[in-house]
């Protein structure tokens, strides 16, 4: 009995890792594009449970998850891959993209699966001196809070005052603020290569404004522009 029982857990913990999810076919970095910008504007525009005008236009980065995997069995995980972009340092517009990936897990008694598309904002600068670390914690290292949502509510709120990113997710057309504490977000040094056609480090992509974006991040440009009037 007991070795049944490791041996259930062991394979359910192997299925639904990571590592495993990562291991179905995936969609192309330009795909994930053009699905980031319909996601950011599907959210923005979701009737009056958007994300707030005022805190999308104080936004100093977006990072925008389509397609977030979510399963379990015993052990849950989850785990997508996105992008990253950041508000260009004096002047207006946005940076390239920098492909990032979420990974994170839980355990306790559940089963089945699910996918959801999440929006990160970040709203202060120590937020992006996480985004182009190798490696960092959502609520160990970087404070995090689910968003508020409504067009007309207030960004005065004590999630927005402490926290340093705010996240929400769309799951099965159901959109809310979404916590993702003890999440990992990293590099895609994968999907940036697949981009710009070289290694390139977010923190170069990010911050130092020399890496011309993609055409193929012509989409979402255009959706980031249309949804901050900020300049």
């Amino acid at each position: 009995m007991r070795t049944t029982l490791l041996t259930i857990l062991a394979a359910g913990a192997v299925l639904f890792s990571p590592l495993a999810i990562a291991a179905e076919k995936e969609s192309s970095a330009a795909d994930r594009l053009d699905a980031s910008a319909d996601v950011l504007s599907d959210i923005m525009h979701a009737a009056d449970k958007g994300i707030p005008q005022d805190l999308m236009n104080r936004a100093e980065c977006v990072v925008v998850v389509p397609n977030m995997k979510k399963a379990g069995f015993i052990f849950g995980a989850k785990y997508g891959r996105g992008f990253a972009v950041c508000r260009r340092r004096g002047g207006s517009g946005w940076t390239a993209p920098a492909g990032m990936r979420i990974e994170g897990g839980s355990f306790g008694l559940q089963i089945g699966g699910s996918e959801s598309d999440v929006v990160v904002l970040v709203t202060a600068d120590a937020g992006l001196k996480h985004l182009v670390q190798d490696k960092f914690t959502l609520g160990a290292d970087a404070a995090v809070a689910a968003g508020p949502v409504g067009r007309d509510a207030s960004a005065q709120t004590d999630a927005q005052l402490h926290a340093e990113m705010l996240s929400y997710s769309r799951s099965r057309g159901v959109f809310a603020g979404l916590t993702l504490e003890g999440a990992t977000l990293r590099p895609d040094k994968d999907a940036n290569k697949e981009l710009y056609g070289r290694e390139v480090a977010n923190r170069e992509i990010l911050t130092g404004g020399a890496v011309k974006a993609s055409p193929a991040a012509a989409k979402l440009d255009r959706a980031l522009n249309r949804e901050s009037s900020r300049k």
